[in-house]
């Protein structure tokens, strides 16, 4: 018999790192979990939107994945591997050859790596600096590419980054188009405009400051910064602007790729072929794998330029290669695109009927709500100041109604939603009902009926 969630949070607070983060939100010690529904040790059965992160594209404990780990233990083949090669690697790397675009696809090259996302992202930074031979690395305001160092200096939050000595050095930020708080005062289209310009223009410049490229890395939907979609038109002169330049432009597909935007990649809706992309998370179907995927032309680093333990991980593979199977065979990049389009009419409902967000956007099902203060003036955009106290409202608010979600963005005022593939319409309504009461509850607490604000 289950002794309930106390024990187990209280061992946690008294042996694990300060470090910890979600145990401070979701206060829970879970001990079973099927699709859209984890239990916990007290009996609570929650709706996930968290799913690992954006890990678990086909939810908890999917049958295929479970078929695919079950047949590799059974088979006697080897668990661990290093880089040495399987029939399960080569399994995987068939299937996700087999989901790249054309151009990619006819000249990939793959580098698998340690475990997580952030240890790709390293590898792909090597990867560029030795085929160039420059040192510069262009990133962008609200990216996020991991915690280890080098990946950590790369990212724009800079909660983690300022008692953090010697990070990674010539790494140069530029502005991401943001419309509801665009750094250029004026958002939409003619911010996307000048956001490119102006970064052609930095390129251009001999005086800039800034010595040549080594590489430029993004995510097309910006994920932990506050969900935010690149515009694809962009996403295109970024495409330009980077091959004129000689600078490879590498696609952080850690959080959007394998159907999650919409597409299979998120970097699919603007019609271009990036020179590098990381992978992790959906990739290893729930376990640890990550890959870079890059264009031949870059392979010209020596044998042992990056390694990694467990980068031969076959269970991971395995399960990786059931659910890039599963994503393709049931199309569910285009069913992402369908439910998330509804999901995402249902939160500017929600949006429309209180006074507190200030924006809904996304792509697939991978969208967000901007939490703001109506009481607070107005920028030159129409935008109002970010509330952050009411964000964690609303979350635990959710949280009590048995709902998981988490939080990102500016000033951490994101409401973040990242349901399964797997998802149905109709627990994607339960999901907005459940948001919907959880708002207006934390605004009357914190903001009061809003009427004059709404009027």
């Amino acid at each position: 018999m289950s002794v309930g969630n106390g024990p187990y949070l209280d061992s946690q607070r008294r042996r694990e790192s300060n470090a910890r983060t979600y145990p401070r939100k979701i206060p829970a010690a879970f001990i079973s979990a099927r699709g859209l529904r984890v239990k916990d040790a007290d009996g609570k059965t929650y709706l996930d939107c968290l799913q690992g992160a954006g890990t678990l594209a086909l939810g908890h404990n999917h049958p295929v994945v479970l078929e695919a780990m079950q047949d590799v233990l059974a088979s006697g083949l080897p668990l661990h591997t290093l880089d040495l090669t399987t029939p399960v690697k080569e399994k995987f790397v068939d299937e996700l050859f087999g989901l790249l675009p054309a151009p990619l696809a006819g000249r990939a090259k793959i580098q698998f790596c340690g475990p997580s996302g952030a240890d790709a992202v390293e590898a792909a930074v090597k990867l560029v600096k030795t085929a160039t031979g420059r040192r510069t690395m262009f990133s962008f305001h609200g990216g996020y590419h991991g915690m280890t160092h080098g990946a950590l200096g790369l990212t724009g939050n800079l909660g983690p980054k300022r008692r953090v000595s010697g990070l990674m050095a010539d790494v140069h930020f530029l502005p991401y188009p943001y419309s509801y708080r665009c750094p250029f005062g004026v958002g939409h289209a003619e911010g996307t405009r000048i956001g490119s310009q102006f970064i052609e223009r930095l390129l251009d410049d001999p005086e800039s400051g800034i010595v040549e490229g080594a590489g430029m890395i993004l995510e097309a939907v910006q994920g932990e910064g506050g969900v935010i979609p690149a515009p694809d038109e962009w996403m295109r002169e970024l495409r330009r602007i980077t091959a004129k330049h000689g600078v490879p432009l590498m696609l952080d597909e850690v959080q959007t790729g394998i159907g999650r935007t919409g597409a299979m990649f998120a970097f699919e809706h603007a019609g271009i072929s990036p020179d590098v992309v990381v992978l992790s998370k959906a990739i290893g179907g729930g376990l640890p794998l990550a890959v870079v995927v890059y264009d031949e032309a870059l392979d010209v680093w020596e044998p042992g330029s990056h390694a990694g333990t467990f980068r031969g991980n076959q269970l991971a593979m395995a399960a990786g290669t059931a659910v890039l199977r599963y994503v393709r065979e049931n199309e569910l990049a285009a069913r992402a695109a369908a439910l998330g389009a509804g999901m995402t009419e249902r939160l500017r409902r929600v949006q429309a009927d209180v006074g507190c967000i200030g924006d809904v956007r996304g792509r697939g099902l991978m969208i967000g709500a901007e939490i703001v203060d109506p009481r607070g003036g107005q920028d030159s955009l129409g935008s109002y100041p970010a509330h952050p106290e009411l964000a964690k409202a609303i979350q635990q608010g959710c949280l009590r109604r048995g709902l998981i979600l988490e939080l990102g963005g500016r000033h951490g005022s994101v409401v973040r939603f990242l349901p399964p593939l797997i998802v149905t319409d109709e627990e994607l309504e339960t999901i907005a009902e459940i948001f919907h009461d959880a708002v207006r509850e934390a605004e009357r607490v914190y903001i009061g009926r809003l009427e004059e604000v709404q009027a």
